[in-house]
C-alpha cells in the first residue's frame, strides 16, 4: 500500500487501482480499506481508478492518540485527495464512512466531488436525544463500549456473528471466511482508535451537513440493517439531500458489501455511468 503523510505525521494508508475517473471509498468502523476488495476490484476492471485508504487509527495507518473524530477524519480524506490530486471524484461512503464523506463535504465543499454515495450509512444522525427522537438509545453505545473495554475480540466476533451480516436470522448463511475477515480487521484497528470511534459514529449530527450537499447523491441501505436501521439511517438521509436517489434491498443486513456485493457493484456502476445531470453540471462549475 502506499501511504500520505497529514499536516500532525498521520500515515495514511491507501491502495489505488486501476485507471480513469477516481471513485473514493470509505470504510465502516472497526474495518479498512480490505473491506471494500470487492467493490474496488470491480470497479477497477470497469474504468474506475478505485483508491481505499485506512482510517487513521485503523488498518495500516498511524494508531494516533488524538484525533479519532469526524473532523479530523474528513480533513484526513482532503489531504489524501489533494495529495493526490483528484477531481470529479465520487466518495462512496460505507457506515461510518459515509460520516466521513459527508463531513467532507460539508468543511471542505464539493469542488473535486462529482457524485455522492452513501451506503448503509450512519448520517443523519444515530444517537436519541431530544431533537432526534427517532435515533438510538445511548446505552446500545455504551454497551459497544463496555465490549470493546471488556474483550473486543470476542465483541467483534459477536458482531460477526450476529447483526452486522445478518447471521442471526433465519437461513442466513453467512461464510465463516467473510466472519472471519471482519474478525480480523477490527483487531488491527488501535484499541483506543476503534473505541473513540464509536462517540464518531453514533454521536456526530450530520443534518446540516446533508442539507448543503450539492452533487447527485445514491443511498443504498438494506431494509433488515440491525446496525444502523433504514429508518434511523438512509431513509433519513435521502429525506435531507435534495433529489437523492434511494435504493433499498428488500431483506437485506447491514453489512451489504459482503452479503450483497454483485448487486451493490451494480448499482454502483450504473450511477457512476448514467448520463450527467443538472446537479453534475453545477459540480462541475465549481471545479
Amino acid at each position: 500500500m502506499n501511504a500520505i503523510i497529514t499536516d500532525d505525521g498521520t500515515e495514511i494508508h491507501y491502495r489505488d487501482w486501476g485507471s480513469g475517473r477516481p471513485v473514493v471509498l470509505s470504510h465502516g468502523w472497526p474495518l479498512n480499506a480490505d473491506s471494500w476488495e470487492s467493490q474496488q476490484l470491480f470497479l477497477a476492471e470497469h474504468g474506475y481508478r478505485a483508491i481505499a485508504h485506512d482510517r487513521r487509527g485503523h488498518g495500516r495507518s498511524t494508531q494516533t492518540w488524538v484525533g479519532n473524530d469526524m473532523d479530523t477524519y474528513a480533513d484526513d480524506l482532503e489531504c489524501l485527495i489533494s495529495t493526490l490530486d483528484l477531481n470529479e471524484v465520487t466518495l462512496v461512503g460505507f457506515s461510518t464512512g459515509g460520516g466521513e464523506v459527508v463531513r467532507y463535504l460539508a468543511r471542505h465543499g464539493s469542488a473535486r466531488v462529482r457524485r455522492l454515495v452513501l451506503v448503509s450509512a450512519v448520517p443523519p444522525f444515530m444517537l436519541r436525544t431530544p431533537d432526534n427522537p427517532e435515533g438510538l438509545p445511548a446505552d446500545g453505545f455504551d454497551a459497544l463500549r463496555a465490549g470493546s473495554r471488556a474483550d473486543r475480540s470476542q465483541l467483534y466476533r459477536d458482531l460477526a456473528d450476529g447483526p452486522f451480516f445478518g447471521n442471526n436470522r433465519a437461513g442466513a448463511a453467512v461464510s465463516q471466511g467473510v466472519r472471519d475477515s471482519f474478525w480480523l480487521q477490527g483487531l488491527q484497528a488501535g484499541a483506543r482508535n476503534a473505541y473513540e470511534c464509536i462517540a464518531a459514529f453514533s454521536a456526530t449530527d450530520f443534518r446540516d451537513d446533508l442539507a448543503r450537499i450539492d452533487v447527485p447523491t445514491l443511498v443504498i441501505h438494506g431494509d433488515d440493517d440491525q446496525v444502523v436501521p433504514l429508518a434511523v439511517g438512509g431513509a433519513r438521509s435521502a429525506e435531507l439531500v435534495d433529489g437523492a436517489e434511494l435504493v433499498v434491498y428488500p431483506g437485506a443486513p447491514h453489512g451489504i458489501t459482503d452479503t450483497h456485493k454483485e448487486r451493490l457493484n451494480a448499482d454502483l456502476l450504473r450511477f457512476l455511468d448514467s448520463t450527467p445531470t443538472s446537479l453534475d453540471s453545477q459540480g462541475a462549475d465549481h471545479a
